[in-house]
């Protein structure tokens, strides 16, 4: 899966975000380690999400974008 991130140069480093999945953040000294960083963040968000649906009733829907 491909996500957009925005990533934002800070005193610390970096600082990354997914502006699709809301509270999905991480931050990194350089860019490429926020880069990497938000990539266990977005694992993390989608298993949450995933224990959080389990057992409710739920459909897949496929979209697509031009």
């Amino acid at each position: 899966m491909r996500y957009k991130v925005n990533l934002k140069k800070t005193e610390e480093g970096y600082a990354v975000w997914v502006p699709g999945l809301p509270g999905c953040w991480s931050q990194g000294e350089t860019e490429k380690e926020a880069l990497e960083n938000i990539k266990d963040a977005i694992l993390a968000y989608l298993e949450t999400v995933e224990k959080l649906s389990k057992g409710k009733k739920a459909r897949y829907v496929e979209v697509s974008y031009a």
